[in-house]
């Protein structure tokens, strides 16, 4: 079956997509744990197509969504895991851009035993699970294909969808600057404003302000600065020490990845964030010729080839020695 899906044609995924969403009701709509801009922009997109249909639904995370998402339609729809939960399972479920299914963490526990999964995601790493598949590698964000699958539906671009596509648009290209800011991303951003996005307004809130706490934990950060391969390779780290002393949280880790990935000369980034004693979250930065999202896989993790994660058991120092390691190894 997966065979069978993975050969459709993109317009056949939206169609079959449109279908699958037309023909059921009652959904779970779920993104991965630790949800970024696309993940929270996706997910509200997802639960307004689902409202402009008339369909029951409830949008589930494992954790909460970060707080700077909150201007979003529907944000104060979206139940996290840590909190009450319904006490149910969902026979329809849409899971946005998660690589696999994993990924959306103990919301898995929501799933009925035999759930019909919708899998939109655009990560190449995706493993086509679920029954149905609406997957494009190419895409800059998987806003970008619901955008797509509102046309589809031919369901008119309102400014609460706009808003949505807009900043998944904009944080997954680093407000337009990665390389994945193609000119249909372009088009698309600029009918998006057209509707009444104000887009300066979530640059300055999606990627210009920070906290203290950002700054504090940026401080330390700092000073763990490190080079390898002759200063092919830059990395940081944050220990958990850290976090506790700055009262840093999981938003203020966003943007760190950068400073090491920024230095001129470096080709691979790396940002090593102890989330216990036992625990370590790795990204990988690359500025063009390592495809990091190979390196995490190797590892467990995956993404995209100039973007990448992954979560390792151990103390941290080893971590850092075994991911740096194999990270020169793509660099021969």
């Amino acid at each position: 079956m997966t065979e069978l899906f993975r050969a459709r044609s993109y317009p056949e995924q939206l169609a079959a997509a449109r279908a699958f969403i037309e023909a059921n009701d009652d959904f779970l709509v779920v993104a991965h744990v630790n949800p970024d801009g696309d993940a929270a922009s996706s997910t509200v997109a997802v639960g307004w197509l689902l409202h402009q249909l008339g369909k029951r639904y409830a949008m589930i995370n494992e954790g909460n969504m970060p707080d700077k998402f909150a201007y979003l339609w529907g944000f104060d729809r979206l139940a996290s895991m840590d909190e009450e939960t319904p006490d149910r399972r969902f026979p329809n479920v849409i899971c946005v851009d998660c690589g696999d299914e994993t990924r959306v963490g103990r919301v898995k526990q929501l799933f009925a035993d035999e759930a019909a999964v919708l899998n939109i995601d655009h990560h190449a790493s995706n493993d086509y699970f679920g029954d149905v598949q609406l997957i494009r590698a190419d895409a800059a964000a998987t806003v970008e294909l619901l955008y797509e699958l509102a046309h589809e539906m031919k369901l008119p671009i309102q400014l609460e969808l706009a808003t949505a596509i807009y900043s998944g648009l904009l944080t997954d290209t680093g407000g337009f600057r990665f390389s994945n800011t193609s000119p249909r991303v372009m088009r698309i951003a600029s009918e998006m404003l057209e509707a009444g996005v104000n887009g300066h307004q979530l640059a300055e809130r999606l990627l210009e302000k920070i906290t203290f706490s950002h700054i504090s934990v940026l401080k330390l950060a700092l000073g763990t600065l490190s080079f390898a391969c002759d200063r092919k390779i830059s990395w940081m780290t944050v220990s958990s020490e850290m976090m506790k002393t700055t009262e840093a949280d999981r938003e203020d880790m966003d943007g760190l990845i950068m400073y090491p990935r920024n230095i001129e000369g470096v080709e691979v980034g790396l940002l090593f964030k102890q989330t216990d004693e036992g625990t370590v979250k790795v990204s990988f930065r690359s500025n063009g010729n390592v495809d990091v999202a190979a390196i995490a896989k190797s590892f467990g993790g995956g993404g995209h080839v100039r973007a990448s994660g992954c979560t390792l058991s151990g103390e941290l120092d080893d971590i850092v020695k075994r991911v740096v390691e194999e990270v020169g190894q793509f660099l021969l």
